[in-house]
């Protein structure tokens, strides 16, 4: 039988809802505020080496680990973060005599999930404004120096605003994630213990879904997202035009 909006009721009247909700955006949130500059950041330092071997292995340095799983990088940072074995422990608790749970200490749980999605994503992202980076016109920056423009003239005069349309997009679909998260870290990284800080849309989807199997529940989360995502984007995008000229529509 049909039951129209019975199911988007129930789920927007549960507390467990919202608590999962309010944790995707905070996590999702610092994620877009850290991790945004950051590649831009790293793309704008590579751009200035002239060391073309010392450049070559911090780019593949950085984005290597783009492509490693979660499941692979969530086994090692448990060892690596481990209060009572791991190194980075290790060094704490011979600097200030005690030890950090990382991963099991609900103030530091979200903190430590921004930092190792960034550094996992930025490499990755850095390429991109690289490329673009690569197109611009190397007479832009002749003509600054002849006129006497020092480094971070060039820089914030020639590279960013060639940058701007790049920037924009991205800004703008990163924008429209901030009610989705990444799964697959969040799984392979949270315990019960830091369900409170920790728990997102896309572990409680699966949780109700696979696990209650309440397929009806899981599809209206998902519903849920994509469309507030839309509409994320939607605003952004008109913002953006009004403000600029750049959009990705």
């Amino acid at each position: 039988p049909w039951v129209g909006l019975a199911v988007f009721k129930e789920l927007l009247g549960s507390k467990d809802f919202w608590a999962v909700f309010r944790n995707t955006v905070i996590i999702s949130s610092l994620k877009l505020l850290v991790g945004f500059p950051a590649p831009i950041i790293l793309a704008l330092l590579l751009n200035e080496v002239r060391n073309l071997s010392f450049k070559r292995v911090v780019q593949t340095v950085s984005y290597l680990p783009y492509f490693i799983s979660w499941v692979v990088l969530a086994g090692i940072f448990f060892q690596v973060l481990s209060p009572s074995a791991g190194p980075v422990n290790y060094v704490i608790k011979a600097l200030t005599g005690k030890t950090l749970y990382f991963l099991g200490d609900p103030s530091l749980f979200r903190g430590t999930v921004v930092g190792l999605s960034v550094w996992k994503g930025v490499g990755w992202g850095a390429v991109i404004y690289l490329a673009a980076l690569a197109g611009i016109n190397p007479e832009l920056y002749e003509a600054a120096v002849i006129d006497g423009a020092g480094r971070w003239q060039r820089v914030l005069h020639i590279t960013l605003p060639s940058l701007l349309p790049v920037i924009t997009i991205l800004f703008i679909l990163n924008v429209g994630s901030i009610v989705e998260d990444d799964f697959d870290q969040i799984f392979n990284l949270y315990r019960p213990v830091v369900y409170a800080v920790g728990d997102v849309l896309s572990t409680y989807t699966y949780r109700k879904g696979l696990n209650e199997m309440r397929y009806s529940l899981a599809t209206a989360v998902g519903i849920f997202q994509n469309v507030l995502a839309f509409v994320l984007v939607a605003v952004t995008n008109t913002a953006s035009k009004r403000v600029g000229e750049y959009g990705i529509w």
